[in-house]
């Protein structure tokens, strides 16, 4: 079975939503918090050695998540036609690629962060060759980590800051000098607990 095989496989098993919130049961949340809707785009790149999954550094001047690893992604505007266009136009914007270069697999369960977004991710397919050119204002660095490791559920560990005044536990699968943690380990996680189903 190849790994696009997998990947499709995973993607008709049921599964529920996910939240930063899934380690902490006990924390209260706002009442009257409002949730806004955004996409990211998983964005699987098919190579000779294997398949690779594209990631971002976020630039360490952002106001918001400064320096931290995300996927290609954003607030979904009111001119996007769905939130599969949204997550491309965000991954043309942030790294250049182009959304003829990728193919839609799926949607993975909506996710809820602390900065009350709804993220849908979108799983795609790049196809052929694949230059980045990370968006200057946004983006520090483009880079890639192996499927494997990420769809692995052994790479997971389980750690803990304080937020709020809390302590707050989260997921984080790291990678050479990279921490991947928070909303964007948890989604993987996801994915990755599919996968072996």
């Amino acid at each position: 079975m190849t790994e696009v095989d997998r990947l499709l496989d995973a993607l008709r098993r049921p599964a529920g939503d996910s939240s930063d919130f899934d380690l902490n049961p006990g924390i209260q949340l706002p009442k009257a918090r409002v949730l806004r809707p955004a996409a990211v785009l998983i964005p699987i790149w098919l190579r000779e050695g294997g398949a690779r999954l594209i990631l971002t550094k976020r630039a360490s001047h952002l106001k918001h998540h400064p320096g931290q690893i995300a996927f290609p992604g954003g607030k979904v505007d009111e001119g996007d036609s769905s939130v599969a266009a949204a997550a491309l136009r965000e991954a043309r914007e942030e790294i250049g690629l182009p959304a003829a270069q990728v193919e839609i697999l799926g949607h993975l369960p909506i996710h809820e962060t602390v900065t009350s977004f709804t993220i849908t991710p979108v799983l795609g397919l790049v196809r052929d060759d694949f230059y980045p050119v990370p968006e200057a204002g946004e983006v520090e660095e483009v880079f890639t980590v192996p499927l494997a490791h990420v769809l692995n559920r052994q790479a997971y560990v389980i750690e803990r800051r304080r937020w709020i005044g809390q302590w707050r536990r989260y997921y984080a699968v790291p990678y050479g000098p990279y921490y991947i943690w928070g909303a964007t380990a948890r989604i993987l996680r996801g994915l990755a607990e599919r996968v072996a189903q």
